[in-house]
């Protein structure tokens, strides 16, 4: 992530990432990341594995969302994005990339958007 948003008092976020692959109304899929301390610019080097058969994966949504996790009260949603059919522009691309060719990593960055709706 680049350029993040200023959650705490000392002008820094302490961010970390959620990953759902929706639906999935038992949260079985959720991922998350190490908490990167005091940071708006953190770099998450982590991988996450889902074991679904490709037909299905076309019918699905990656949710993706930052928050900043604070200590003794609830923590920040800073921004999410979501890559699936029923993205547009570049997240569909990307979507639609993955899909093609399932072998080959691809890497892009996508603009974090308030609006999503977190569960």
């Amino acid at each position: 992530c680049v350029g993040l948003a200023a959650c705490d008092a000392n002008g820094y976020s302490d961010p970390y990432v959620k990953l759902y692959l929706k639906p999935d109304k038992d949260k079985k899929s959720k991922f998350k990341t190490a908490v990167k301390k005091k940071t708006l610019n953190p770099e998450y080097n982590e991988e996450f594995v889902y074991e679904i058969k490709h037909n299905e994966l076309a019918k699905k949504t990656l949710e993706i969302t930052v928050w900043d996790r604070d200590i003794g009260k609830t923590n920040d949603f800073v921004g999410g994005v979501q890559l699936g059919i029923n993205s547009k522009g570049e997240r569909l691309k990307h979507w639609f990339d993955t899909l093609k060719t399932t072998d080959q990593k691809y890497e892009r960055w996508h603009t974090l958007s308030a609006e999503l709706i977190p569960e």
